[in-house]
């Protein structure tokens, strides 16, 4: 661990950020875009980053990103006194450089167990997506279509080409998410979300 990594002080606690590899910061970067470019033009969901979820009395994991909706759109978490997530968001999504084994095993169970509705796994060293989808209460990989695009489940639109994320081509990341988003299963979900 580099030596000059910052401890934060808090209520004479000493708390110490996990380290980062540089892949882990480049592609979490990528999926944060993507994951943002899909909110603003979703109104009633939330892109966090590396938020502690209250999963149980056991859990309490920090995944590199998620997306939910918010609980007045019909969401499945809330949030405690202190402001942390209760509950399980819609959808998380870890990138996976040294921790491959344990995102698409240890953590997959114990989001499946927990009620995430989907979970996508960014897996560097294999370079290629996972994507995860709850059916009738376990995990199931979700394939891309004959056109090598992912279509969320749970979120009408948000679409991920198979390849170009892996490859860091935003533009195409991009342009995917954008199509995703001017479908009409996109339009009816937006009008969902505001009808709450």
């Amino acid at each position: 661990m580099a030596e000059d990594v910052r401890a934060e002080l808090i209520g004479g606690i000493v708390f110490m950020p996990s380290p980062q590899e540089k892949p882990h910061g480049r592609y979490q970067s990528k999926v944060l875009h993507w994951f943002h470019e899909y909110e603003v033009n979703t109104p009633g969901i939330e892109t966090l980053v590396n938020p502690t979820t209250i999963l149980s009395d056991e859990g309490e994991p920090e995944p590199d990103t998620c997306l939910l909706i918010l609980p007045e759109c019909g969401g499945q978490t809330k949030e405690d006194a202190e402001q942390y997530i209760l509950g399980a968001p819609e959808l998380l999504a870890e990138i996976s450089w040294s921790t491959e084994s344990i995102d698409l095993n240890q953590k997959k169970l114990d989001y499946e167990k927990a009620g995430v509705r989907e979970y996508v796994v960014v897996a560097l060293r294999m370079k290629r997506v996972f994507w995860f989808v709850r059916r009738r209460g376990k995990f199931k990989e979700l394939g891309p279509g004959p056109d090598g695009i992912y279509r969320s489940d749970v979120f009408p639109g948000l679409w991920l080409d198979a390849a170009a994320l892996p490859r860091r081509d935003m533009k195409r990341v991009l342009a995917v998410v954008r199509q995703g988003m001017a479908t009409q299963e996109h339009a009816a979900f937006v009008a969902k979300l505001a009808g709450r």
